[in-house]
């Protein structure tokens, strides 16, 4: 097959694999929209799921359904020790933006921008020489006594508070999206739930919808304990066997070729109904085929290029980033789990390093933060990557 035509290369196609079977998310994200909208009462959202599940692509695809309906809508990705100041304040810049072309009151949008500039500031240090000082490129003076506290809860109420007026102003919201939230430091995740807290009681046009591992709803809960009241929790799976097959057949048919169902069974033994690995799967099956349609030997073939794919830029760029103590605590769980997609229990990976459970909590601890682990409940380990267990089992010491 013509791989200039693939249409599972990366960019390619109207509709990626990700967004397969996910029809129930965007239709209840719309309703929230049009609610939030008339002032009716409504939770923000959060997507929760393992890596390769799509929810940055649905995430992406929430955004867009915003800006098409005439919402402002700023995207941002958390990132592990990082002040959240300065990334939501381009995020909201965008979506002032959005607003800005639908409003008539010039002099309005520039109060809120000047609002907005006084936050971002405050993520300077306050010892930094002039020269050394971060502008944020927005082109209005900074307000003073509005947002710029340095208390980084107070400062997000009134600004949420002025952006979410700012929108009512024109009958519509704000979203704001965050990708990877459980990268979010602890006082900001609290403020974040403080100012959702605030919003919902007035009932502003403004939703926070947030995408993270499996373990963010811990997080939140543990931040304020009525963060399961401001959020509405998704859990983002791999695609049911149904799904898994649209989303190889709509993008084949759309090319005017065809897959033999035998190949579809193995695409989807394969890839586990994992979004991103029915992308690369399919990919390489579509390289590998010599004509239309695609058959099980094609799939065969190709798996090794895929598996080769995956193996180095979804698990081993991961893999990389651990040390060798954390490396070993990673065997561990991958024999305990015999490679499953399944959760370890701490107290059995001690005993099968030969150590006090206490000693690994540095190990554990450091895989939690670098995403590759998360804790599913008490006493237990999971991978955050489908199939990482069977990789881990491949590499030799």
């Amino acid at each position: 097959m013509d791989p200039i035509r693939n249409p599972f290369a990366p960019g390619a196609g109207q509709r990626p694999p990700e967004l397969a079977g996910r029809e129930k998310e965007l239709a209840a994200f719309d309703v929230v929209l049009e609610r939030v909208a008339r002032g009716r009462p409504e939770r923000s959202l959060v997507l929760t799921g393992l890596r390769g599940v799509g929810k940055t692509v649905l995430l992406g695809e929430l955004r867009s359904m915003a800006v098409r309906r005439g919402w402002g809508a700023g995207k941002i990705e958390a990132r592990p020790e990082s002040d959240l100041r300065r990334p939501l304040s381009a995020a909201l810049h965008r979506a002032i933006r959005d607003l800005a072309v639908r409003h008539r009151a010039p002099d309005r949008v520039e109060g809120v921008l000047a609002v907005l500039k006084a936050f971002a500031l405050k993520s300077n240090p306050g010892e930094a020489k002039l020269r050394d000082r971060w502008q944020p490129g927005i082109d209005v003076p900074a307000a003073a006594g509005r947002a710029d506290s340095g208390d980084i809860e107070i400062d997000l109420v009134e600004l949420f508070t002025d952006v979410a007026e700012l929108a009512q102003d024109v009958g519509t919201g704000v979203a704001v999206l965050i990708d990877e939230m459980q990268d979010v430091g602890a006082e900001d995740v609290s403020a974040l739930c403080a100012a959702c807290h605030e919003l919902s009681q007035s009932g502003a046009p403004l939703v926070v919808v947030g995408a993270g591992l499996p373990h963010l709803p811990t997080l939140l809960s543990a931040s304020k304990s009525y963060s399961e009241r401001l959020f509405r929790y998704v859990r983002i799976d791999r695609l049911a066997r149904a799904d898994a097959d649209q989303a190889v057949l709509v993008p084949v048919e759309r090319e005017d070729a065809g897959i033999a169902p035998d190949a579809l069974d193995a695409l989807f033994e394969r890839s586990g109904g994992y979004p991103y690995f029915i992308q690369a799967y399919a990919k390489a099956a579509w390289d590998a085929a010599p004509a239309d349609p695609i058959t099980v030997e094609d799939v065969a073939v190709a798996a090794p290029e895929a598996e080769s794919e995956l193996a180095v830029g979804f698990f081993g760029s991961r893999y990389e980033r651990a040390t060798p103590a954390e490396r070993e605590y990673l065997r561990a769980m991958a024999e305990l789990t015999e490679g499953r997609d399944e959760g370890a229990s701490t107290a059995d990976v001690a005993v099968l390093l030969g150590r006090k459970p206490s000693s690994l909590s540095p190990a554990r601890d450091s895989l939690i933060k670098k995403g590759l682990v998360y804790s599913a409940e008490r006493g237990r380990i999971a991978f955050t990557v489908p199939h990482f267990g069977k990789f881990v089992l491949t590499m030799e010491d």
